[in-house]
Order: structure tokens, then sequence, then C-alpha cells
């Protein structure tokens, strides 16, 4: 605790709403504490949109304060955190990493960045992303590339880029990302974080900019499962401003993080997401299979249908209904859009109504066979992505002729469980011989976080990759 007793920053969200709760620390301290680590580490990675130093060490004075009179505002009070940059924030600049919205300024509040709010925490200010969450990498022309903490020459992922490199830097202790396509499960693997992928309609999506209506789905990165966790459960539930809002109950998922793997039962597919992998992940998926084995849990093996022609469909969708939503500044801005993201929104005003209207139709039948394929199982544990992060320049669309390829690879294991809408948690679970994290996911039923939760929980009590912290080079 020497090390947690100097730097609060390097705390686990869970860890330290507890020490401000319990007075060891107070909003203040682990405010500074954080802006601290934001000098040193903002000018290697670019992880930030915005650092609004000033107003968070006053929140975070009020937060105190509030607290010396007995009146705790929440699970997180006085927690700061930062935000991927598409949540909107009443009265505050919201870029969404682009160019056209460089000087919008939101008039509402994102329900779940108003529900973390509610629950006490403090805004350090707003985190990059890829221009309107549309790429896997974490390039970014009108803002630069954001930069992976173990290696600034690699990439961070995305299109939650701020948000993987600041929680892996320990800049902020979690943040809110989005995952259409990838996008939480991604940076989570290349920086060496957690991220928790909810089921569409688990989190509302009321006040954060659209990608498309069909796949978004909101879900938190951060250091450990039980962040998430607490996280998820503040932030989910029906909305009135949301409709596509699910009414379900939530679980108490901090509880859930308590449970063991004795008795369960994690599916590992025999094709698709154990070909072609890097030697590497290749190992560490053999030890991650392993690790779970010893906790207590049942491997067993599952055939699942073609995921080639999920990806397909989930492709199709994404890029129909990005086209749809941006088709007004297609028309009047096209120049103000970066080349590569112009050119993808582009394709997507191609795609005819039929084949839109045929991948909708057969997302039922597809989740029909896959929870056919996957039934007697709890959780399915497969690669987030068959290789550790490439380089920056490698994936650079204007600059490298491998760099489509690149893309397409990154991206092949996370878009079919988009398409089937299902709950999928990335967990740390190694590192390469070169110092870059290996992360797994693990894809759970329909709402079923609280399984996934569960598994990666246990998981994380039995290992330290999670724990591990870059160092500034």
């Amino acid at each position: 605790m020497n090390k947690h007793s100097t730097e609060p920053a390097l705390m686990s969200l869970v860890a330290v709403a507890k020490a401000i709760a319990d007075k060891k620390f107070s909003s203040r301290e682990v405010t500074q504490s954080c802006l601290n680590r934001i000098a040193e580490w903002q000018p290697r990675l670019n992880a930030f949109m915005a650092i609004e130093a000033e107003s968070a060490l006053a929140a975070a004075d009020a937060a105190d304060a509030a607290l010396a009179k007995g009146n705790n505002r929440g699970p997180l009070h006085g927690v700061p955190l930062a935000h991927k940059d598409m949540y909107y924030d009443a009265g505050k600049v919201v870029t969404c990493g682009s160019k056209i919205r460089r000087h919008f300024v939101a008039t509402t509040t994102s329900t779940a960045l108003q529900r973390l709010k509610d629950a006490g925490t403090v805004r350090l200010g707003s985190l990059q992303m890829v221009e309107f969450a549309y790429g896997p990498t974490g390039h970014n022309v009108h803002y630069g590339a954001v930069r992976n903490p173990w290696n600034v020459d690699h990439i961070t992922g995305g299109s939650s880029s701020g948000s993987g490199s600041a929680v892996a830097a320990r800049l902020t202790f979690a943040a809110l990302g989005s995952d259409t396509g990838g996008s939480i499960r991604m940076p989570a693997h290349f920086c060496g974080v957690t991220g928790l992928k909810t089921t569409v309609g688990r989190v509302s999506r009321a006040g954060a900019m659209p990608l498309s209506q069909s796949l978004d789905t909101v879900g938190p990165l951060a250091q450990t499962v039980e962040d998430c966790a607490l996280l998820t459960g503040l932030m989910a539930g029906a909305d009135p401003e949301d409709l596509t809002a699910s009414t379900r109950p939530v679980p108490d998922y901090m509880a859930a993080t308590q449970g063991s793997l004795k008795g369960l039962r994690i599916g590992v597919p025999t094709a698709f997401y154990v070909d072609d992998l890097d030697a590497e992940v290749a190992r560490v998926l053999d030890e991650t299979i392993a690790t779970l084995k010893r906790e207590g849990a049942e491997i067993v093996k599952v055939e699942l249908p073609d995921q080639r022609q999920l990806t397909a469909a989930c492709q199709l969708v994404l890029a129909t209904e990005a086209a749809a939503f941006h088709k007004r500044w297609l028309i009047e801005r096209p120049q103000d859009y970066g080349a590569q993201v112009l050119m993808r929104l582009q394709n997507g005003l191609a795609i005819p109504a039929v084949s839109y209207l045929e991948a909708m139709r057969w997302r039922g039948p597809a989740l029909s066979a896959w929870l056919a394929a996957v039934a007697g199982t709890d959780a399915v544990l497969a690669p987030v992505a068959p290789m550790p992060a490439p380089t920056i320049a490698e994936s650079d669309v204007g600059n490298s002729i491998d760099a489509e390829a690149v893309i397409q690879r990154i991206t092949k294991f996370t878009r079919p469980i988009n398409y089937l809408g299902l709950p999928s948690l990335s967990i740390p679970t190694g590192f390469t011989k070169a110092g870059l994290p290996v992360g797994m996911q693990l894809v759970g039923r329909a709402f079923d976080e609280a399984m996934l939760v569960r598994i990666g929980a246990a998981f994380q009590r039995a290992t330290d990759f999670h724990a591990r912290v870059p160092k500034l080079s």
C-alpha cells in the first residue's frame, strides 16, 4: 500500500471510492494525483481532448466539503473521471473527435454520464476518440493519434482510444467507451485494461453520439472487472429518454464478482476465433484456459456457425446506419471529414435497402444458431484480436499500403458479437515478450453480464495482469 499512499491515482476505482468515503484520502488529493499523472503522460499519449484542472479541483473541494458535513452523494463520491468525448454534457464542448463538431456545445447530458454524476463523480475533462467513433485503430487526422502507454509507437485501438490509453496509464480510474464493432474491447485488449461491452439495450444511449442504432452499446473501461461491475450497475436500467433501453431489472453485478468458477462450463471455439493467431496470442489463450481450469471451470469445445457471415452482416448494418445518420453533413460538409471516415460513410450510402433489410432480418436466426451452438456453456472464451497492438505507422491508411488488411484483421473477432447484440467482457490475460498487453473476451448470453463479471473477477483474483502499470519511457 506504500505506493498507493503516495499516489492515489494507482488505486482501482472501487478502492479509491472507499478510501474517499472512509476519509483516508480527500477528493482533492485524489484529483490532484490524477492531474499530476495527466501532466506527465498527456504530452506522450495525446489521450485527453480537454483537461479541466481548475474546475476539477473546485468540484473535488465541494465534494470534500459535502462529505465533511456528512453528505455522501453516492458510491462514487468525489471520484475524478474522464470519458470519451461523445457523451453529451450540458454546457460542455463535445467534439465527437471531429472537425464538424469542433465547437458543438451540448444542451443536454447523456443518461449514462448523468447517472455517474448522480453517484458523485468529479469531471477531469474529456478523452480523445476516433472521428465520429468510426475506426478501430486510434488514428485521428484532426487531433492526432492517441498512443499506447505500453509503447507509444503502437496503437491504442479504437474508437475509444483515449479511454483505453488514459485508464492504462492511470490518468483516470475509469472511462466510458462505446462499442459498435469492438470499440471498447479493442482498446481494452491493446492497452491492457478491462472493458465491458454490454448487451444492446442494457445501458441507455440517450445523449451519446449515435453511430449505428442497431449496434451501439455504452460501457466502461477500467482497471478491474469489479470496477466495471460497479459502473455498469450504476448506469444500467430503463430510461424514458431512450425507449430502446431495457426495462429488465438490473442485477447486483458487484455481488456477482464474488462468485467462484466451480461448476461453470466455459466454451472455447474450435474454429475462426482460434485461427490465424499470432504465436504469442495463441500462447496467452492456452495460459488463460489453464488458469480458468485451475480455478475450477470446466473447458468445453464449441462448434460455432460460420462467423465470417456475421462479420460481413455487422459491417453492412454499421455502414448503412452510419451513412443515414451522417447524410446531411455528407451533402453539406464532406470536406470537413477525414479521408478514411468520409470514404467509409460514402460506401454506406451505396448499400441497397434490400441488402440492409436482409442483414437485419437474419439477426434473429443467426442468434438462435449461436445459442444452440453454445448450449450448456456459461460463457465463451475467445481472443479479442488475433494479434497484439500493431504500430501506428503500419495501420495508418494514409501511409501504409497494408493498413486496410491490418484493420480488417484487428476487427474480425469483435464484430460478430456486436451483430448478435451479446455482452462481452475483455480482460487483460498476458503480455508479449516485447511487453505489449494481450486480452481475451468472455462472451455471454443477452443480459447476462453478471456471469461475465463473475468469471472475469475470479480470473483477476488468480492473476495480476490487470494490476500492472506502464512506465513513462
